[in-house]
């Protein structure tokens, strides 16, 4: 059977749970489309996740891969366009590492596109009214850093295809006022995804009769 590797983080940033974690650990053994979900926890380090990363494609074979990653203040379920190659760090991750303007791969491309039908995802949520919109940038944290990882590592692997997902808190984790979802409506929308991308291989132009 095919396989499916999703990849979610542990909690950081002095959070208690991270959403992506749980999202993995519940798919993780699931059948979808004829394909078996293998779920992996990254570290939230800078260079450590991109390690762990490509240890479990090498272990898994995955035809498929999908990176989760927590975006606390957004709304919407975000499947990531395009990956850059920067560490801009904020914060420092789990490590305490906080890189500033380094290249994730030295002398590698300023950009990756995703290869996930993005907006054919956000469609099919939408559809099933869960909020959902195409996000223009990932970050430069560790999300950023292993989805840019992920399609580096891609790059000449034919016909396996890959990219990044954001999610929101979940509501034990929001603030007064910050957005959040529900960890089974964000298991539904990544479940949702998964179907998504293996059924469309090419990405709609518009989503809803509006391009986005």
């Amino acid at each position: 059977m095919k396989t499916i590797l999703l990849t979610g983080f542990e909690p950081f940033g002095g959070e208690k749970i991270n959403p992506s974690q749980e999202i993995a650990r519940q798919l993780h053994g699931r059948v979808m489309g004829g394909h078996r979900v293998v779920g992996a926890l990254l570290p939230c380090v800078f260079g450590a996740a991109v390690t762990e990363l490509k240890k479990q494609i090498r272990a898994v074979q995955p035809v498929l891969v999908i990176g989760v990653g927590q975006a606390g203040g957004r709304a919407d379920i975000t499947p990531e366009r395009v990956a850059i190659n920067v560490d801009d760090a904020r914060i420092a991750d789990n490590a305490g590492r906080q890189p500033v303007d380094k290249p994730i791969v030295q002398g590698g491309p300023a950009a990756y596109w995703s290869t996930l039908p993005i907006k054919a995802i956000v469609a099919a949520l939408r559809q099933r009214e869960i909020p959902a919109s195409v996000s223009q940038t990932a970050g430069t944290f560790v999300c950023n850093h292993v989805f840019y990882g992920l399609m580096h590592e891609l790059r000449n692997q034919r016909g396996v295809r890959g990219g990044f997902i954001h999610v929101p808190f979940l509501p034990e984790q929001a603030k007064q006022g910050q957005p959040s979802l529900p960890l089974e409506t964000m298991i539904a929308a990544i479940g949702v995804a998964i179907a998504t991308a293996v059924a469309n291989r090419r990405d709609v132009r518009a989503i809803g009769g509006a391009t986005e």
